[in-house]
């Protein structure tokens, strides 16, 4: 079970605090009709809490962030008055014109409630984000000599390798070459070679792998890949960037090869509610 924490202690998340939920008469008015949470009073200015943080302090920095939204007065209250608005969205039924007011009311509520939530999710969150975003920053900086240094290592072992790869395969193209010769040559003298081949010295291939006491370094085969000519790639390999399509469309454009664009109902909510 998940558990939150408000000012009378722990309680179970989907059952809330029994006193919290006593105390908070307001989700319901007098005249509360069973199908609408539309005719609620609006929800009112609640004080914060002592904020619930992690802090980390040391020589270099620290760092104060809340991290329980289900201690949070304010959230808990939204969480309260979304419950009851779950409660009536399943017990409600649109049978008449009439009945579209309530429903109305009710969504102009929903809206509010989370604008409010995504408000509090974002204040949560992002500090934090700062924070990450912060940190990478600053290790990107630290670690630029380290990478740097890696990348030039990596780079001077793979080209040694390759340049005694090319060496030892230019050697023996040279010993095949003159072998040829030498073999024609006997040709020319009834099998016997009129000098002895004089072939040059073939370098050992270098090990693929490199073993000292603090590790091993080894050359391994990694497939790459790049474009050459997109009108052959296979439709299965291909993605659609759906933020452009969905980007043009809804500005108006009236087809996409490919594509079919329609038009399709949305109710739009307009909220005159005040949270605050």
């Amino acid at each position: 079970m998940i558990k939150g924490e408000c000012p009378h202690g722990e309680f179970l998340l989907n059952e809330g605090c029994p006193q919290c939920i006593a105390e908070r008469s307001w989700i319901r008015t007098a005249s509360d009709t069973p199908h609408s949470v539309g005719e609620t009073a609006a929800l009112p200015k609640i004080e914060f809490d002592e904020p619930v943080v992690i802090s980390r302090a040391s020589p270099i920095g620290t760092a104060l962030v809340n991290i329980n939204p289900a201690a949070d007065t304010l959230v808990m209250a939204c969480y309260w008055e979304a419950l009851k608005a779950k409660e009536y969205a399943e017990e409600r039924v649109i049978a008449t014109v009439d009945d579209l007011k309530p429903a109305t009311d009710d969504l102009s509520l929903i809206a509010k409630l989370k604008k409010a939530m995504e408000e509090k999710r974002k204040e949560y969150v992002k500090p934090l984000q700062d924070h990450v975003k912060a940190i990478n920053e600053a290790f990107k900086t630290l670690m630029e000599p380290i990478e740097t240094a890696d990348q030039i290592t990596r780079g001077k072992i793979l080209a040694f390798q390759l340049q005694q790869k090319l060496i030892r395969e230019a050697q023996e193209k040279i010993n095949a070459l003159r072998l040829e010769a030498a073999q024609r040559d006997a040709a020319l003298h009834n099998g016997e070679l009129s000098e002895s081949v004089n072939l040059v010295e073939v370098i050992p291939p270098v090990a693929t792998t490199t073993r000292t006491e603090l590790g091993s370094t080894g050359i391994a085969k990694i497939r790459k890949w790049e474009v050459e000519d997109l009108s052959k790639v296979p439709l299965d390999y291909l993605m659609i960037d759906a933020a452009k399509v969905g980007k043009v469309v809804r500005a108006g454009i009236p087809s996409i090869p490919g594509i079919r664009i329609w038009l399709e109902d949305s109710l739009r909510v307009t909220s005159k509610i005040n949270t605050r």
